[in-house]
C-alpha cells in the first residue's frame, strides 16, 4: 500500500505533471511478467520516469535492479529502497567470489516480476548513451523465454543529470520498442539490443530536430 501511494502521490505528479512526458510505443510495455525492461541511464529520475509509465495496478510487480552496496548502505535508505522503490539488490562483490550475482533477478523473474535494468550500469553524460554492458545477456541465457523491452528516454538527462541536485523541468519523450528475445548467443543478443536502442535514439533525434 505504501509503495502504491508513493507512486500515486509523488512519482506520477512529478513525472507526468511537473515534467510532462510523451510516450510512443506504449502498447509494447508489459503488463505482466516475467519480463525485463531496459532503458538508457542519464538522470537520477530514470527509474521514477520509467515506473511512472505503468498503471498503479501493475506497480507492485515492477522491480528495478540496483546495487546493494549503494542502496543498502544505511537503514533508512535500505528501508526505502526495499519497501518503497521495490529494488532487487545486487551484491556486486559476490562476483569476486565466483558467485552468480543475478540469482535474485532470476528468482524475481520466476515469480512473475517485471524487472528494470539499466545496461549502461551507471548514469552517463546528459543525453548520451554509453556502451551497454553484457550482464543482461548472461541473464537471458539463463531465462531465454523472457522478453526484453527496450526504452529510450530523451530529455531526462537535462532534468536532473549526474552530479546535479536541482531539478530543471524539461519535457520528456519516451520511446518503447518491440520486445526482443534471446537470439541463441550472448553477442548476438547484445548486437540486437544495441541496434534496437540506437533505432529508438534516432527517433528521438528526428523529433528533436523537427521541433
Amino acid at each position: 500500500m505504501l509503495r502504491t501511494l508513493f507512486y500515486l502521490l509523488f512519482v506520477k505528479p512529478l513525472v507526468l505533471v511537473m515534467l510532462g512526458i510523451s510516450v510512443r510505443g506504449r502498447e509494447h510495455l508489459p503488463m505482466s511478467g516475467p519480463a525485463i525492461v531496459v532503458a538508457n541511464h542519464n538522470s537520477h529520475l530514470d527509474t521514477m520516469a520509467l515506473m511512472s509509465l505503468f498503471p498503479l495496478s501493475v506497480i507492485n510487480k515492477v522491480h528495478p535492479v540496483a546495487a546493494a552496496d549503494y542502496f543498502l548502505r544505511n537503514p533508512i535508505i535500505k528501508w526505502f529502497a526495499l519497501n518503497i522503490a521495490g529494488i532487487i539488490p545486487l551484491e556486486r562483490r559476490m562476483r569476486e567470489k565466483g558467485c552468480d550475482i543475478f540469482i535474485p533477478v532470476i528468482e524475481a523473474l520466476d515469480c512473475g516480476s517485471i524487472v528494470i535494468i539499466f545496461p549502461e550500469g551507471t548514469r552517463g553524460e546528459p543525453e548520451t548513451m554509453s556502451k551497454l554492458k553484457n550482464g543482461i545477456s548472461h541473464l537471458l541465457s539463463e531465462r531465454p523465454d523472457v522478453p526484453v523491452i527496450p526504452v529510450f528516454f530523451h530529455g531526462l538527462g537535462k532534468c536532473l543529470p549526474k552530479g546535479e541536485v536541482i531539478l530543471v523541468p524539461f519535457f520528456i519523450d519516451a520511446f518503447i520498442g518491440e520486445p526482443l528475445y534471446w537470439a541463441g548467443g550472448r553477442q548476438l543478443f547484445m548486437d540486437a539490443l544495441v541496434e534496437r536502442m540506437h533505432e529508438l535514439q534516432k527517433k528521438a533525434v528526428v523529433i528533436d530536430d523537427f521541433l
